[in-house]
């Protein structure tokens, strides 16, 4: 299959899949380098969370935001 006809089937996807793809395409990069968006991805996590138990972010039930995200 050729690499545009995977793109225009991969465009055609609801984003949740999108980003599925995305990840699964990362994962299969240099271990190293995905060691290093592992550990970006957490400290980012670290920060939202702490914004958030401090009150400087709110939170929005998941539902509402997935219907958001896939419409």
């Amino acid at each position: 299959m050729q690499v545009q006809t995977i793109l225009s089937e991969a465009l055609k996807l609801p984003p949740v899949d999108k980003a599925s793809v995305i990840d699964q395409l990362m994962a299969s990069f240099d271990i190293s380098e995905r060691q290093r968006i592992d550990e970006a991805w957490a400290h980012e996590t670290e920060r939202r969370i702490d914004a958030y138990d401090t009150g400087r972010i709110s939170a929005r039930p998941v539902a509402e935001v997935m219907r958001e995200i896939n419409s």
